[in-house]
Formats: C-alpha cells, structure tokens, sequence
C-alpha cells in the first residue's frame, strides 16, 4: 500500500498513476474522504474521552444538588464515546479496504500504455537464420517429442490442459536449469531458499495478489490456504511482522518452488506445448533493501538477469513494461524476452519489479535505522522459469537432425553431455 501521508499532500500524483495503469481514478477521492472521516471521528472520539475522564473525577467531588445533572451528562457521554468509536472503526475498516484497492506508485520513467505500449532498452544476441543453414526449425513440442523430454498427451490425460510431463533429458534438462540457477544466484550472494506452495491470505494479500490478480490463483476453501504462482509471495512474508536492522541489508534470497497459475483469461493464448501452463517449477530472486537504494537494485536485478540469459546463449531483448501492464504491487517493471524462432516474435522469460514500499507496508515489514523505524524496500525478479527456458533453448539451440545443442553453462549438470540426441523409436 502508499503511504497517506503522500496521498493528503499530492493526490495529484496519486490520480495521475491510477490513470496511467488503467485504473479507477475515483478511488483516490473516496480514500481521501474515508481518512478524513477516520481522522476526524478519531479526534471526536479523544475529545469526548477526555471529557469523560475529566467528568469522572469532578462527580465524587461535586456537591449533591449538582451531581444528578453530571450523572445525567456522564450517561450521555457514555452514548457519545461509544458511538464515535464505532464511527472510528468504520472509518478506519473503510480506508484501510480501499487502500488495498490502490496501485503503487507508478515510476515517473514508465511508458504509459497496455501491454503493446513497453520501450525497448536493449537487444541482446543473435537471431539465427535456419533457411540460411538450410532447414525449417521445429517447434519445441517436435523436439520434446523426438528427444523423448515432453509429453503433453499424458500430462492432459492425467491432469487436463495445461499440464504436462517431463521425461527423460527433459526432467534432467529442468534440474540442470535449477541447479545452475541456483550456482548463479548463490555466487551472486543470494541466501539458497525452499518455499512453501502454500500460504496463508495475509501472505497472499499482502504480496498484492489477491486484488487484480485473484482471478489468476488457486485457493483451497476448506484449508484457507493459496496456492503461490511465484516464490515471490512466500519470500515477501518471510518477515512479515518483523523490523529488520539497517546494517542487515541487503537481504538477498534466491526461492525454488512450484508455481501455480490458472490462466484466466489466457483462452485460446499459448495452447500448444509448455510456454503457458498451470503448473511450473522457478527460481526467484527476492530483495529486501532500504528506500534510496531500490532503484539500483533494480538494476542490479536486472543484470543479474542478463547475466543468466547470457550464459544460455539466447538472443533476447529487454523491454521497460508499461503502466497498464505493471501489476498492483510494482512501481517499474523490466522484461527479458527470449526470441522464439518457430513463432517469429520476443516472448518473457524473466521479470523483475521494483515494489518500493508497497508491499512492506502490506506486510508490516520495517527498518531500524538508528532510532527511526520506517518500512523498506522489497524488489523481486526471476531467474529462470523452467518450462518457458526449455522453450526458448530447444528451438534456438536445435540442429537439422532434431537433436538440441546444450549450452556451455548447462553441460556440467548434465554429466558433460553436449548434445541431446533424438531417442529412437
């Protein structure tokens, strides 16, 4: 959530970054109408408890002609006290639900715009030419399936659309991804993390995914759990309800989890093959850093993210995501995007947002710095998310005989191994 304080003094700025996300710009008005309410009943409430104090200790002491009048005045004041607080704790329930409601801050940098509206930063790498080498590429559902690595047919039969199975060199080709993922991240100085895939609806709410992306998670009625489509939701509650010492930070904490997404409103998008599926494995980064310092960690994230991509020789690009497309929790939000030869187009593979405050107001997560206590700073990014990796390095590192050349950075994990052979039939 933002700060109130920032909204009373310019609100202007306020509406200005629901308007570029897209978002109900009457939001803004109706918080700042519930606080002063809030506010104004919480002044009304003190002023009357104190006079009821004051009337406490004037009725023992008062003489017995006036007494009955000030027994009458207490009567009323208890009525008053009573009903200002109740006004108070509605004003308060009201602002507090409509600041979930609202977006962070947009940064000022961001391209305003939908989903097509991003900027280009930089591009990376280059896009091979197969008619030049002489052959058509294969989609990576052919090379799973002359590899022996995917099988979606069973994944639908066993769990519905969207579900597959990884066999052979496919599961080895996710652990060697994770394994090398996680050699990166922990050189990198992040603390190695297994998370829960369940957690709590403060967690959930608190990370902003229960607002415009609630249509997209799972929860479990009878447990009232959720189930996570990122580490990032178990790694921002991590310290929840904690204050963090200032020569602690950064706190840097690379998750490994299963990630859980329904796809709503994807129909149609992706339906073939493991790019967009319901279920996932992924390796997160996750910041926690001071306020001044968010902004450079972004960066730092980002190259870090770059660093990966790199390593796995694949031609990608880096875009500046737009307002409309950011997300409730995020202030900026960069994007590598690996080219994908059989569609002929850039597609996400990682991400990384800078979520300033927000979530650390959500989740109450501060920094003791001396003898001020303020909330800190929380940035996420992805390293690799499996299925969408195995993608973009089946088609981009495939020969003409079917078989999958595996990148330098990948042969270690993979018992030396240099190339994925197609099985035979």
């Amino acid at each position: 959530m933002i700060d109130l304080r920032l909204l009373r003094e310019d609100p202007d700025r306020v509406r200005a970054s629901q308007r570029a996300r897209g978002e109900d710009v009457a939001l803004v008005d109706a918080l700042l109408s519930a606080d002063e309410r809030r506010r104004s009943s919480g002044v009304r409430f003190d002023e009357l408890r104190a006079e009821q104090r004051q009337l406490g200790k004037l009725i023992p002491k008062a003489p017995a002609d006036e007494k009955a009048e000030l027994l009458k005045r207490a009567e009323q004041l208890k009525a008053d006290v009573k009903a200002a607080d109740a006004e108070r704790d509605a004003a308060d329930t009201e602002t507090q639900e409509l600041l979930l409601r609202l977006g962070n801050l947009v940064h000022p940098d961001v391209p305003v715009g939908g989903e097509e509206d991003f900027a280009t930063l930089e591009t990376h790498g280059t896009i091979r030419d197969f008619a030049a080498e002489g052959f058509e590429p294969k989609d990576h559902l052919e090379l799973g399936r002359l590899l022996g690595a995917i099988d979606v047919e069973r994944g639908a039969k066993v769990s519905g659309s969207r579900f597959y199975f990884l066999t052979g060199v496919g599961a080895l080709l996710e652990l060697a991804l994770v394994n090398a993922a996680i050699a990166q991240a922990t050189a990198a100085g992040f603390t190695p993390m297994l998370t829960p895939a369940l957690v709590r609806p403060q967690s959930m709410a608190g990370t902003g995914f229960l607002g415009q992306a609630a249509q997209d998670v799972y929860h479990l009625d009878k447990d009232d759990l959720y189930l996570v489509g990122t580490s990032e939701v178990p790694l921002a509650a991590y310290h929840m309800d904690e204050i963090i010492e200032a020569d602690r930070l950064p706190l840097r904490y690379a998750g490994f989890s299963p990630c859980f997404r329904r796809e709503a409103g994807s129909h149609g998008k992706d339906t073939k093959g493991i790019f967009r599926v319901h279920q996932f494995d992924k390796v997160e980064m996750f910041s926690y850093v001071s306020p001044e310092d968010s902004r450079a960690e972004h960066q730092r994230l980002l190259d870090w993210e770059k660093q990966w991509l790199t390593s796995l020789e694949l031609p990608y690009r880096v875009i500046d995501v737009a307002t409309g497309d950011l997300g409730a929790s995020a202030s900026r939000k960069f994007d590598c995007e690996a080219w994908i030869p059989t569609q002929g187009k850039y597609r996400e593979l990682t991400s990384t947002s800078d979520c300033t405050e927000f979530q650390s107001r959500r989740l109450s997560i501060r920094v003791r710095e001396g003898k001020q206590v303020r909330p800190l700073a929380t940035l996420n990014g992805t390293l690799c998310a499996v299925p969408r990796t195995i993608v973009a390095i089946l088609e981009n590192h495939q020969q003409a005989d079917g078989s999958v050349r595996v990148p330098e950075v990948l042969r270690p994990y993979l018992g030396g191994r240099e190339v994925l052979e197609p099985v035979a039939k």
